[in-house]
């Protein structure tokens, strides 16, 4: 399964976020642009591709364990920002000190349960709203969240999320993402999934 560490804004934070992409969204040529779903919406710590059944439990046990070891961390979306002319994005402020070491913590865990990860980058808190078809100019959209603030709120808890790729073929189709397993920051049993049979 397709798999990658995450933090995910709660409702409160989607929302106002909601409001902010709405207001982008009637900006000219904003139709050029294929924008992420709410429901979508998440900071990825580390992306793990796909990841063999065989190694669920060890990288279970080892993303309990970096969760454990990180307190939990103060976060609000902040400002925007853009890759190029292709990704348009969401920044955080606040805790991301902690935020850079959670993502070294799940990209490690992921590397330790014999996961292939990718080249280590030094970490950027995004979270991508709308990508490009056609390399729009995405400056006007990265002004318009200039004065975006969002209200903070407290991440408590790592998430593993599986990424469903489109498989109807409909032109703009989405991913759908689904939370698998989650563990408490600072402590606690957090939780994961029941094993499923094959």
């Amino acid at each position: 399964m397709r798999l990658f560490a995450a933090v995910l804004p709660p409702a409160p934070a989607v929302g106002e976020l909601a409001l902010a992409v709405d207001r982008l969204r009637s900006l000219p040529a904003a139709d050029r642009l294929r924008w992420t779903g709410r429901e979508s919406w998440h900071f990825t710590l580390a992306f793990m591709g796909e990841v063999e059944d065989a190694l669920l439990p060890e990288l279970h046990e080892r993303l309990g364990r970096a969760a454990r070891r990180t307190h939990p961390l103060a976060l609000r979306l902040h400002g925007g920002g853009r890759f190029g002319q292709r990704a348009l994005w969401v920044g955080a402020a606040g805790g991301l000190e902690e935020m850079r070491l959670l993502a070294e913590r799940a990209d490690a865990a992921a590397r330790r349960a014999g996961i292939g990860m990718e080249e280590h980058r030094r970490y950027q808190a995004h979270l991508t709203i709308a990508r490009s078809r056609d390399e729009a100019d995405l400056r006007p959209y990265v002004e318009g969240l200039d004065t975006f603030e969002g209200t903070p709120w407290e991440v408590a808890e790592l998430a593993l999320v599986r990424s469903n790729l489109p498989v109807s073929g409909v032109p703009g189709e989405q991913p759908r993402y689904e939370t698998v397993g989650s563990w408490p920051l600072g402590g606690g049993t957090g939780s994961s999934p029941p094993e499923r049979a094959s």
